[in-house]
């Protein structure tokens, strides 16, 4: 969705009454696309923050502050040397372009010096260029005469603006009407194509604004009017773009550009901080998962060689009773296998260095070591499957989230079982657990865990006489009803089981069994991992996945 030069006119608009006068308190580059500034202004300190990706370029007001690198960037510190506390005189968009500047004035301990910051918002090709004097003081991505370039952005070069497009301004009246002589049928795409600084979404508003056709004085009035009613676009109830003005019925509307922008970007940040997260835990929790399940198949293996370990008991029994017939050095022997009911006999390999007796022994303490060793692997295999269920239910979980906080509780669990290591060593503070899931029905409270430590937890927090709920044959979340001692209904039981059912791995099979019980009949075993419980005297219903976001506070 690419900001052009139409919506951009509104934003330095918007920003120059808002920072004009302003004073910079602080820089930082949180990522190697990204410029954040603090700026002092008479209404508050305000953030402004710059993109400069090929996906999302912009310049907005925002409310967050983003984690910046401890070593800063060398762009950044060459804009905290030149542009520490100077002051905003002017910010301008360059006609037509995707172009805007700031004008600073720089106060040293020696003098006072005018300076300029270029911001190029033109996707992959976005830049950011410090001028003194029309000379480039430093860029963001700076380019060598060598390379294969129509612009040098590097210390030292005169600075020259990005090459026009080959269109006509929507100020040029004279052109644009030499150009609607050989107007096309699909107005959208010939405005997007052939004027200036008009991307195919707003000409798509334009067309649907005043029909296919629309007369030159419309859509001049359009580009050039003034007219300004700022707002966000959803589709599927998810914000899908932001607008100067639009003709969509989704709109919702905001009190300036700036805000519309901002609301925007604040979903899509939060989006893809959430993708990215979930994509890290996932990876993390798929090498587990690998893990474990290399480890039971090798335990599966070890336990297969143990089969054998009968015959070998076996092979030393008949070695034992046939002793006087097995003359010293013999490599075989061939004994009638009386625990075969046809009487068929088997052919025993002997170690020729070995007297008759010792080679008895050896088979003996064979079985002996493969029985140990059967004993020990089972009882790892059983560690290892219940592990296994452990991480499929945490992975259940994490199919489950649907916000940050959900990610956050799902990486403090894989912390606190040693399957991840926090990126910065937190210093000790007082838990701060996160509250489940809390939903209102028809009087009675309903909570469900957003992971396994959750889940734990809202266990012990239920009292004795409270129902507790659980998909029967998927890993789910734990949900509970407070009773405080009245009888649930069957409505708000079905409500809670279908809460249940959405936040499960099988929450797209239809309606499937959820078991409920009372609290008091829910135990979780000593040891036991997180979220694992045993539970005794419960009832079973059907139920498919409901979210119930209208119940939920």
């Amino acid at each position: 969705m690419p900001q052009d030069a139409f919506t951009i006119k509104y934003i330095a608009s918007e920003l120059k009454e808002r920072l004009i006068g302003g004073k910079i308190s602080k820089i930082t580059q949180p990522s190697k696309d990204c410029l954040s500034f603090i700026i002092y202004t008479q209404n508050g300190s305000v953030k402004l923050e710059t993109c400069l990706s090929a996906k999302g370029c912009r310049i907005n007001l925002c409310k967050t502050e983003s984690p910046a690198p401890k070593t800063a960037p060398s762009f950044c510190m060459l804009l905290r040397k030149h542009l520490q506390n100077a002051q905003i005189t002017n910010i301008e968009q360059i006609e037509d372009e995707r172009v805007i500047f700031l004008d600073f004035l720089c106060t040293s301990e020696f003098e006072i010096v005018p300076m300029r910051l270029y911001l190029e918002l033109m996707g992959k090709y976005s830049n950011a260029a410090l001028v003194k004097d029309g000379v480039i003081l430093g860029a963001l991505k700076q380019t060598a005469i060598g390379e294969n370039t129509r612009r040098v952005l590097f210390s030292g070069v005169k600075y020259t603006l990005p090459a026009g497009q080959d269109k006509i301004s929507p100020n040029d009246r004279k052109g644009l009407e030499r150009l609607f002589e050989n107007k096309t049928s699909d107005l959208a795409k010939f405005i997007s194509d052939n004027i200036k600084g008009v991307a195919y979404s707003t000409a798509l508003d334009i067309a649907i604004t005043y029909g296919e056709n629309a007369t030159l004085e419309q859509i001049q009035d359009y580009l050039c009017g003034g007219f300004c009613e700022p707002c966000v676009i959803y589709q599927d109830g998810e914000p899908v773009d932001f607008k100067v003005r639009s003709a969509d019925k989704s709109a919702k509307n905001y009190p300036s550009v700036l805000e519309a922008q901002a609301a925007f970007y604040a979903y899509i940040t939060q989006k893809d901080e959430f993708e990215l997260k979930k994509r890290r835990i996932l990876t993390i929790l798929n090498s587990a998962l690998k893990k474990c399940e290399k480890r039971l198949s090798e335990e599966s293996q070890k336990l297969l060689e143990c089969d054998g370990a009968d015959n070998i008991r076996l092979k030393g029994e008949l070695l034992t009773a046939n002793l006087y017939k097995i003359e010293r050095g013999a490599d075989k022997f061939e004994a009638v296998n009386y625990y075969d009911e046809a009487g068929g006999t088997i052919t025993i390999a002997l170690d020729k260095s070995l007297s008759p007796a010792d080679n008895a022994q050896k088979f003996f303490r064979k079985y002996a070591k493969l029985k140990r060793t059967a004993a020990s692997v089972s009882e790892q295999k059983a560690q290892t499957e219940d592990r296994l269920k452990y991480l499929n239910s945490i992975k259940a979980h994490l199919f489950s989230a649907d916000c940050l906080c959900d990610l956050q509780a799902i990486e403090e669990e894989l912390i606190s079982c040693g399957i991840s290591k926090p990126e910065i060593q937190p210093k000790k503070k007082k838990d701060e657990a996160l509250p489940p899931r809390t939903y209102f029905v028809d009087g009675f409270k309903i909570i469900s865990g957003r992971n396994n430590l959750q889940n734990d937890r809202l266990l012990k927090r239920l009292a004795p006489n409270d129902i507790w709920l659980h998909t029967q044959s998927y890993h789910s979340s734990h949900v509970g009803i407070i009773t405080d001692g009245k009888p649930v209904p069957d409505e708000v039981l079905l409500v809670a089981a279908e809460i249940c059912v959405n936040y499960s791995d099988g929450k797209s099979g239809g309606k499937i069994p959820v078991d409920y019980a009372l609290a008091k009949f829910v135990k979780k075993p000593s040891g036991g991992a997180a979220g694992f419980v045993v539970y005794t005297d419960y009832k079973t219903l059907l139920a498919e996945a409901n979210p119930h976001e209208n119940s939920a506070q």
